[in-house]
């Protein structure tokens, strides 16, 4: 019962917390947070540095995501110490990875790719948690077991994604379809809840101009989906179920991957399928190949929510 109900509590907090992002953020004030001057111009004007909330909600995405890695590795037996070495370790590979596969992707050379840093994140994870298990852990006294920690890894991913997503709609970017360009089926389905969004400095302006036009709110749903699936898959996990917690996030966040792209006017690349929609599509058999290939292995750690909150709880 406890589980459930904390579980209810968080997904009445995100939701909440979406829902204002959805109603607001579009608006033109909500791309710039605050600016730093840096140096006047002959003219008398102040030239600055821009922090934007994209900024701003991106690092509040990802400060949740880390913060479920602490509490579901606490929640099976892993140490503060533990968790942060592994926190670390993926992290340390997928956050730069995210720019050399935009690179190698788009050819630009000052964007991140999230897609990109998925990827990478899925393929080093079973490796990193099995390098710090046979290398860097025993001397510390202590241990991540390998399936609960991608299942926790896969739940955390949700979260961060899909509260990732306000990010998007506050600068304009990884924007949908203009309703007039679709089918009447998506025309009537989003009638009502669709995004209008103002401000010639978002991206869907410059880049698409698509402002104040009424397009696919595919941020939201993604957002949505994601967060329900994030609920879903710790759920299962505190209740030990850690293999279909895994299955569950990873299949519904890469196969939404692939198939949101359809509702996406932002440009994704050339051909049929695009190179974000390949790597997600080839992370789902990767992922069944590493379960498959997890030796049978003593009996599994099991949750504890109790423990896992006293984990989070330090600074």
């Amino acid at each position: 019962m406890w589980n459930e109900l904390f579980v209810a509590a968080l997904g009445a907090a995100f939701f909440a917390y979406l829902i204002w992002g959805f109603r607001v953020l579009p608006g033109e004030r909500w791309q710039i947070l605050a600016t730093l001057p840096w140096r006047q111009a002959a003219s008398g004007e102040w030239l600055g540095c821009n922090l934007t909330y994209y900024g701003l909600f991106s690092s509040a995405a990802q400060l949740v995501s880390v913060s479920v890695i602490f509490l579901l590795f606490g929640a099976v037996g892993v140490t503060r110490l533990g968790t942060t070495v592994l926190v670390i370790a993926v992290l340390g590979v997928s956050v730069p990875a995210s720019r050399l596969v935009a690179w190698l992707v788009e050819k630009k050379s000052a964007t991140f790719s999230v897609g990109g840093a998925a990827f990478v994140g899925i393929l080093v994870a079973p490796w990193a948690v099995l390098a710090a298990n046979a290398w860097l852990l025993p001397a510390l006294g202590t241990e991540v077991p390998l399936l609960p920690a991608l299942a926790a890894m896969g739940v955390a991913y949700g979260f961060g994604e899909a509260l990732g997503r306000l990010a998007c709609i506050s600068f304009g970017c990884c924007y949908g379809k203009p309703l007039t360009h679709t089918s009447p089926w998506t025309r009537r389905l989003f009638a009502r809840f669709h995004f209008v969004f103002r401000g010639e400095t978002k991206k869907i302006a410059y880049a698409g101009n698509l402002a104040g036009e009424k397009v696919v709110p595919i941020q939201a749903v993604t957002a949505m989906l994601y967060t329900g699936v994030g609920l879903a898959g710790m759920l299962l996990f505190l209740h030990g179920a850690y293999t279909v917690a895994l299955l569950l996030t990873l299949g519904v966040t890469q196969l939404w991957r692939v198939l949101s792209e359809a509702l996406r006017a932002d440009w994704r690349g050339a051909g049929w399928l695009s190179a974000y929609q390949w790597l997600a599509l080839a992370s789902l058999p990767y992922a069944l190949a590493v379960i498959a290939w997890l030796p049978a292995a003593a009996p599994l750690p099991a949750p504890d929510l109790v423990r896992g909150l006293d984990a989070l709880w330090h600074p």
